[in-house]
């Protein structure tokens, strides 16, 4: 079963885990049986993390013991802040920089599981070429830390940044790093797909699973980011500190077979969504 929810509904998740899960949606400590399947509440973006769910949830699940039910988000705040309330089990969508801020800036007690899959983070553009690209052009980016420096360094990529670092920012970048002078707009993740058309956006730099919402392809992106060498933004499933159980253990499982590594290679053939090796 699939249900969505989204920022503005977060003022509902404590109640949603009250009226509908007791107080905790906690998946039973009791090893799964089949005949008896253990209920997992996952939150999860709608495209790639949900789709690989449910083919996880058909195909592999009712013989593990598990039924995984799919709460839906479409930003990136609402499923850790559902994690923490406790109306879900597990969060499916997020990479180790942005997990590893938001422990840090709002205090989560947080555990993860081992990569399942990466999406190349693109660069759109109403111009041909990064040639093309003017001084002085504006660059719509993310607003979150662990995204944008991801994005800077792909614009280093195409060769219109220089020497990035580790903490640069949009905002802290010198002349000798922004030689064509670019200016940036900060925004919302989710955003930043609406302004691929936007006339005055010369760049806009896209998530991978906001790429798959619209409709679009990073066959059609001016830069697409290098996951061939070792990537640190594959996303994994997130648990609460201390409450992994058996079932938790056993999606954790399925979520790494070589079915799945399968379902996602012929279900995304172009490299969308590219499964961790």
């Amino acid at each position: 079963m699939r249900h969505k929810l989204s920022l503005a509904a977060t003022g509902a998740v404590a109640l949603l885990a009250l009226t509908a899960c007791g107080g905790s949606s906690t998946p039973s400590a009791e090893t799964p049986n089949p005949e008896d399947p253990v209920v997992v509440t996952v939150g999860a973006m709608p495209v790639p993390h949900a789709k690989i769910l449910e083919y996880v949830d058909q195909n592999l699940a009712p013989e593990a013991g598990i039924d995984i039910e799919v709460q839906e988000f479409d930003d990136y705040q609402t499923p850790n802040i559902a994690l923490a309330e406790g109306s879900i089990d597990v969060n499916y969508y997020q990479h180790l920089p942005w997990f590893e801020d938001q422990v840090a800036t709002k205090g989560y007690e947080f555990e993860h599981g081992a990569g399942i899959h990466i999406e190349p983070y693109a660069a759109f553009s109403q111009h041909g070429s990064v040639e093309e690209i003017p001084d002085g052009g504006m660059v719509a980016i993310t607003n979150d830390p662990s995204n944008q420096l991801r994005a800077l360094k792909l614009l280093e990529k195409g060769g219109l940044l220089e020497n990035i670092e580790d903490d640069t920012t949009a905002l802290s970048l010198t002349e000798e790093q922004n030689p064509k002078g670019l200016e940036f707009e900060e925004n919302q993740p989710e955003v930043l797909v609406q302004q691929v058309q936007d006339p005055q956006v010369d760049v806009a730099i896209v998530n991978g699973n906001y790429i798959l919402e619209a409709g679009m392809s990073t066959e059609d992106a001016l830069l697409v980011e290098d996951v061939t060498a070792k990537n640190p933004y594959a996303n994994f499933l997130a648990w609460r500190a201390g409450e992994s159980t058996p079932a938790i253990e056993k999606l954790e499982e399925l979520m790494q077979s070589d079915e799945v590594k399968q379902f996602i290679e012929e279900s995304w053939p172009n490299g969308d969504v590219m499964p961790t090796e």
